[in-house]
C-alpha cells in the first residue's frame, strides 16, 4: 500500500505539515551534508551538524568530535565549523580563534585555504543538484520509457468502448501511420486524424495485423493533477474522465482544452465519469504564466490537469545513461525556468504571484504527497533544484554571498574587512527576510 495515498482520508493541517517537514528535512539534510563532507575532506572540522533550530531534542558526538543533533524547529539546519561565531559562518569567534594553535587554525573555516573554503561552501548547492538528478534518474528508471512501436500495456477504466487488447502493437489510426511516440511528431499525428469518438486502429495482435475500433487516442482523462489548481481544489482526481463541458459531450483532451480557453475565465460545468459513476463539478479556469521554448512566458487559461493516452502504454527500462541524461536535463530545465521566471517577475512581464512562500510550498507538499509516493519524491527533486539555485544567488547570508566574498579575496588577495562583512550580512539578511515576507503575503492574498 502507498502510505501517501492515505493522506486525503486522514486529511487536515497535520498531514500537510508533515509532508512539508519531510520534504524540507530531506533537502536540508542533503544540502548541509554537502557542506559537512566536503569540509571534512578539505580538512575543515565541523563542530555541530544540526537538523532544525532551537532547543536540542537529541544529539550524539561522533569520534571526530562533531555533534549530530535534531532540534525542535524543523525549518532548516546548519553545520557549525570550528572557529565560527554562528551557524551561518558569517564571522569568527575571536576568543576561540585566539586559543587555537597554527595547526588547529588550518582546521577552521576562516583559517583554511581559499580553495577549501570555496569547495566547502559550494558543496551545499551542488549536493542539492545531485539530489535532484538522482531523484529524476530514479523515477525514469522505475517508470520506464514507452516501447516502440507503441503497444497497449493495460486498458484504463474508461466510459468509452474499445476493442483494443493488452499487447496490441498500434500500427496506424484512422489511416495514418503511427510515428515514434517519443519523437516530436506525435502532436502532428494527432492533428492529422479526425476528432471522433471511435476510430479504426490497425494493430498487430499475436503476429497478425487486424483492424479494430478504439477511442480517440488522447482522452479527456486526468493523468496528472496540478496542486493548488482549480481542478485540485474542487476535488477532481487522477483517472477521472471528463465526458461533457457545459452539457456538450467531449471525447478528446483537446476539446476540453479548447473549452477552457474559450471560457476566458468564466465558470464551467464538467460532467465527470469516476469508476462507473457520473458526477458534476463546477470550476473556474485561472490564468497561468507558462514558460515557452524561447525563454519567455505566455499567459493561458488553465484548470490544472494533464491528459494522457486512452490506454496505458507498455514500457521498458531505459539504459542508465539515458535515465541519467534525463535527470540532468530535467534539473537544468528547472534551473533555467526558475531564472527566467524570476527575471520576468522583476521586469513585470508576469505576475509576482508566481512566487510562493512557506505556506504555498507546504500546500503543494501535501497535495503532491496525496497523489502518491512517486509524485511526492518528484516534488522533492523539483524543490531541491530550486533550493540549490536560490543558495547560489550572490546575496550575503546565502552560500552565493560567501562565494562572492571568496571571489573578492581571490582577486584582491585579502578578504573583506570584518566591518564590511557585518554590514553586508545585515543587508543580506534584511533582503532575505523581505523576500520571505513578500512570498508569505502572496501565499495569503494572491488568488
Amino acid at each position: 500500500m502507498d502510505i501517501f495515498s492515505l493522506i486525503p482520508e486522514v486529511g487536515g493541517f497535520l498531514t500537510t505539515a508533515l509532508a512539508f517537514v519531510v520534504a524540507l528535512s530531506v533537502i536540508v539534510a542533503v544540502h548541509e551534508y554537502g557542506h559537512y563532507i566536503v569540509g571534512r575532506w578539505s580538512g575543515i572540522r565541523a563542530e555541530v551538524f544540526s537538523l532544525g533550530f532551537g532547543p536540542v531534542l537529541f544529539s550524539r558526538m561522533d569520534k571526530r568530535g562533531t555533534r549530530w543533533q535534531f532540534a525542535l524547529l524543523p525549518f532548516g539546519g546548519y553545520v557549525k565549523f570550528l572557529g565560527d561565531a554562528d551557524a551561518a559562518s558569517a564571522g569568527k569567534d575571536g576568543a576561540a580563534m585566539q586559543a587555537l594553535s597554527s595547526e588547529e587554525l588550518r582546521h577552521t573555516m576562516h583559517g583554511a585555504p581559499l580553495w577549501a573554503r570555496t569547495a566547502t561552501v559550494a558543496a551545499g548547492p551542488v549536493f542539492n543538484f545531485i539530489l535532484s538528478i538522482a531523484v529524476f534518474t530514479t523515477i525514469g528508471l522505475s517508470s520506464g520509457v514507452v516501447t516502440e512501436p507503441l503497444t497497449v500495456g493495460a486498458l484504463r477504466p474508461m466510459p468509452f468502448e474499445t476493442a483494443l487488447r493488452p499487447g496490441d502493437e498500434v500500427i496506424a489510426i484512422a489511416g495514418q501511420d503511427l510515428p515514434d511516440y517519443a519523437g516530436g511528431d506525435f502532436s502532428d499525428f494527432l492533428d492529422a486524424i479526425p476528432v471522433e469518438p471511435q476510430l479504426e486502429y490497425v494493430v498487430r495482435r499475436d503476429g497478425t495485423e487486424m483492424t479494430v475500433k478504439g477511442p480517440y487516442p488522447m482522452a479527456p482523462a486526468i493523468s496528472q493533477l496540478a496542486p493548488q489548481s482549480a481542478a485540485y481544489e474542487i476535488g477532481l482526481k487522477i483517472d477521472d474522465v471528463i465526458t461533457a463541458v457545459d452539457g456538450t459531450p467531449i471525447f478528446a483532451f483537446d476539446q476540453l482544452k479548447d473549452a477552457v480557453l474559450a471560457a476566458e475565465g468564466q465558470p464551467l460545468l464538467l460532467t465527470v465519469w469516476r469508476a462507473g459513476e457520473m458526477m458534476e463539478f463546477t470550476l473556474t479556469p485561472r490564468p497561468m504564466d507558462e514558460p515557452q521554448e524561447d525563454g519567455g512566458f505566455e499567459t493561458n487559461w488553465r484548470i490544472g490537469i494533464m491528459g494522457g493516452l486512452a490506454f496505458e502504454p507498455a514500457t521498458e527500462a531505459p539504459g542508465l545513461g539515458q535515465a541519467l541524461w534525463g535527470g540532468v536535463s530535467m534539473t537544468w530545465n528547472i534551473v533555467k525556468s526558475s531564472v527566467s521566471g524570476l527575471y520576468h517577475m522583476i521586469s513585470g512581464a508576469i505576475s509576482t504571484c508566481n512566487m510562493s512562500g512557506p505556506l504555498g510550498i507546504a500546500q503543494v507538499s501535501g497535495a503532491m504527497a496525496s497523489q502518491g509516493t512517486q509524485s511526492f519524491v518528484y516534488f522533492i527533486g523539483v524543490l531541491s533544484a530550486a533550493v540549490g539555485l536560490l543558495n547560489l544567488f550572490p546575496v550575503p547570508v546565502l552560500d552565493g554571498g560567501h562565494l562572492t566574498f571568496y571571489a573578492f579575496e581571490a582577486v584582491t588577495g585579502r578578504p573583506p574587512s570584518e566591518k564590511a562583512l557585518r554590514i553586508l550580512m545585515t543587508v543580506g539578511l534584511t533582503l532575505i527576510l523581505s523576500m520571505m515576507a513578500f512570498a508569505l503575503f502572496n501565499d495569503l492574498f494572491c488568488p
